[in-house]
């Protein structure tokens, strides 16, 4: 009993670290949004904020699987890659063998699925480090996509395939709605699944996991396959906003995905992260970045922002568990 309350001001330290984290992001996310419209007044017309819209819900839907891995003390590097490869084979089979839309968008998430299922093995049964697990995949995934290509986009989809990156439903774009859906979904297996139960406990510690009878082989490999199928999803939206596969997408995309999780408040030393966390990230990325462009800020520069920003996210978080390891002692 003592040893087990001992460690409740512990895990309520860390969780209130989190939580400043995301208010933190928030905060950013509000200051930043305001001041754009001050300074860029096209930044709040109508095309720029449903633009916004479309470009946010691909980060945000993959943040939500990359949430996923990180909680468990992973990473996944393949994101873009993979969202590159889902997005120019469900286009594939859409113009070159004549599948109506819906059954390509599901052949792209399988693609996806398909991706984080090899990472997931590689990690939870091969032993390979997720880092050199995922960034393989990276670039796997980049000279698959070049190779089923010829390093040519993919055109000829139907009209119809659009609707899933900038079709609305009343005055809700399309795009907006599935961020909700993911994120419900990414929460509730968070908060209501053994998986997500689960998660937190392999990433707060692993070997105790295992020794506690997680199946520790089965639930690793299960997230990397749901981060995998996000990216997939996040893929197709891209493509269908530009209605072709695009043998390019998504480099470099890995960085503004999981700058977004580590600046909503997860943490690369795994066991903690919250489905919201990542969505502010997401939002504060895709402004920072349409932001930019309002400003014609080139985007060299923006890298170099959003690589300190990241930076400072995981500071913060060493910081935070050097002074909950100091408490503790």
């Amino acid at each position: 009993m003592t040893e087990r309350t001992s460690t409740l001001p512990g895990r309520l330290t860390e969780r209130m670290s989190g939580a400043v984290s995301q208010v933190a992001a928030a905060g950013a996310l509000i200051v930043i949004f305001v001041a754009l419209s001050v300074v860029a007044p096209s930044f709040l017309s109508l095309d720029n904020l449903f633009n916004l819209a479309s470009q946010t819900s691909v980060n945000a839907v993959m943040a939500v699987g990359v949430t996923l891995v990180i909680i468990t003390a992973g990473i996944d590097l393949s994101v873009g890659s993979v969202a590159a490869l889902s997005g120019v084979i469900g286009v594939m089979l859409m113009a070159q063998y004549g599948f109506n839309p819906l059954v390509g968008i599901v052949g792209g998430i399988a693609v996806g699925a398909l991706a984080g299922l090899v990472n997931g093995l590689l990690v939870s049964v091969v032993g390979l480090p997720p880092f050199i697990a995922t960034l393989g995949m990276l670039s796997v995934g980049r000279g698959l996509v070049l190779i089923v290509t010829g390093a040519v986009a993919v055109f000829g989809a139907p009209a119809s395939f659009r609707l899933l990156g900038q079709g609305v439903i009343g005055a809700v774009p399309i795009p907006v709605l599935l961020i909700v859906l993911v994120a419900v979904l990414g929460h509730l297996v968070l908060t209501r699944t053994r998986l997500g139960r689960y998660a937190y406990v392999m990433g707060s510690n692993m070997e105790a996991a295992r020794l506690s009878g997680v199946p520790v082989r089965k639930y690793t490999t299960a997230v990397y396959v749901l981060s995998g199928a996000l990216a997939g999803l996040g893929g197709m939206i891209a493509a269908s906003r530009i209605n072709s596969g695009q043998p390019n997408f998504g480099e470099g995309l890995e960085l503004d995905v999981i700058a977004a999780v580590v600046i909503g408040g997860a943490s690369l030393f795994g066991g903690r992260g919250t489905v919201l966390g990542s969505l502010i990230g997401a939002f504060l990325v895709a402004v920072i970045r349409n932001g930019a462009v309002q400003l014609n800020i080139g985007t060299f520069y923006q890298n170099v922002l959003i690589g300190v920003i990241i930076w400072l996210a995981v500071w913060w978080d060493h910081y935070q568990r050097r002074k909950l390891g100091a408490d503790a002692g």
